[in-house]
């Protein structure tokens, strides 16, 4: 670690001496003890972010969520439920039964995440069209430099 650097995780603003107010790009460091970045790093990722969106007002059972999470293994959303349910955002509810009966459902904490999950998402939807021509473009400009790389050879 360089002199100077701090590790506390507690303190990861940026150590450079401009001043960006309210809009500084490095307000969340990419260190990994940054607690800011592990938080954002949990409820950002795809599998939390559709496990989140499910669990809306509603209890499912494992079977249930993975059947409505396409792409995810077994494993996947294991890891998934266990590390929500860790950060306080879901609870898991055994009912003992045979055979055991589990469901997961968003505690209190977990509820306000889905309001700006959603917005997010009305944003997505809002823009697809945008990023879907936006795409279009580059890939066709990718195309286009590959071709002419190849001509040149």
């Amino acid at each position: 670690m360089e002199e100077g650097t701090l590790k506390s995780p507690s303190n990861c603003a940026g150590t450079g001496t401009v001043d960006y107010g309210d809009t500084d790009p490095f307000q969340w460091d990419s260190r990994e003890d940054c607690q800011v970045r592990q938080i954002l790093d949990r409820v950002a990722d795809k599998w939390s972010l559709l496990v989140i969106a499910l669990l809306e007002n509603r209890r499912l059972r494992f079977t249930e969520l993975r059947r409505e999470i396409d792409g995810i293994s077994q494993r996947m959303l294991t890891v998934t439920l266990r590390s929500l349910e860790r950060d306080g955002l879901v609870k898991r509810t055994v009912h003992p039964v045979v055979p055991p009966r589990v469901e997961y459902e968003l505690t209190p904490l977990g509820g306000t995440l889905h309001a700006t999950i959603r917005s997010l998402v009305t944003w997505t939807e809002a823009h697809q069209e945008e990023i879907a021509a936006a795409r279009s473009a580059y890939d066709a400009r990718e195309a286009e430099a590959s071709a002419e790389a190849g001509a040149l050879r």
